[in-house]
């Protein structure tokens, strides 16, 4: 399991960033604060409190680096 920030400040990014992680067979969580929640729910993303960066949890290592670079515009450092 590994983790990284990314930061979803807009309808777009959402949008994108949903379209993109739905397309790995693998399990993802967003978390911000106590709440966590599928990465590959739209709704529950908007849920969250997005003014500031998430920490995504790649549940499989092994996916980790392709849905790394199919995602960087989203990862923050």
């Amino acid at each position: 399991m590994k983790t990284v920030k990314v930061t979803l400040n807009s309808i777009d990014k959402v949008k994108n960033f949903v379209n993109a992680i739905s397309k790995f067979d693998s399990d993802f969580d967003l978390v911000s604060g106590r709440y966590v929640i599928d990465a590959k729910s739209i709704m529950g993303i908007f849920s969250l409190d997005l003014s500031k960066p998430i920490e995504l949890t790649v549940h499989d290592d092994d996916a980790f680096n392709e849905v790394a670079g199919t995602l960087e515009e989203f990862i923050v450092e």
